[in-house]
């Protein structure tokens, strides 16, 4: 029983760990998007600004996506629609980590927001998949 325990016990200590390492990770990850567009903005003289910078990504993100989505088959619509889920899966986790790690209200508030967002968007995934699925049932006559 008392190995059982310590186990446990590592265990919970390995998550913990495995969570400070994560949350450090969080922290220095805007770093990366940071430093891009401070070349950037150093690179054209100060012509670019740094958020201008990061905003072109986030729209050529969107376009990208857009077309990825638009150029799928019909007939993979549903595997497409799963694998969204799954992504907003790894969303939930994110806003569990928000709430539950914030420092600060306001943090906790939006953690606590992505959390219901993420939630309705998984639960009408489901459902946009279950309706597909439902379509090519055969018919009993």
């Amino acid at each position: 029983m008392d190995q059982t325990l310590q186990k446990a016990l590592d265990q919970l200590d390995q998550a913990s760990a495995a969570v400070r390492l994560a949350v450090q990770n969080m922290a220095t990850a805007p770093g990366g998007a940071e430093a891009a567009g401070n070349a950037a903005h150093a690179m054209s003289g100060g012509a670019i600004d740094p958020f201008v910078f990061r905003f072109a990504i986030f729209v050529l993100a969107i376009f990208v996506g857009y077309y990825v989505v638009w150029s799928v088959t019909p007939a993979l619509h549903t595997p497409l629609m799963a694998v969204t889920n799954a992504i907003s899966s790894v969303i939930v986790v994110g806003a569990l980590l928000a709430v539950g790690i914030a420092a600060s209200g306001v943090a906790a508030g939006f953690g606590f927001v992505a959390l219901m967002l993420v939630s309705v968007n998984i639960f009408g995934g489901f459902l946009v998949t279950q309706r597909m699925l439902a379509m090519y049932k055969k018919k009993d006559k």
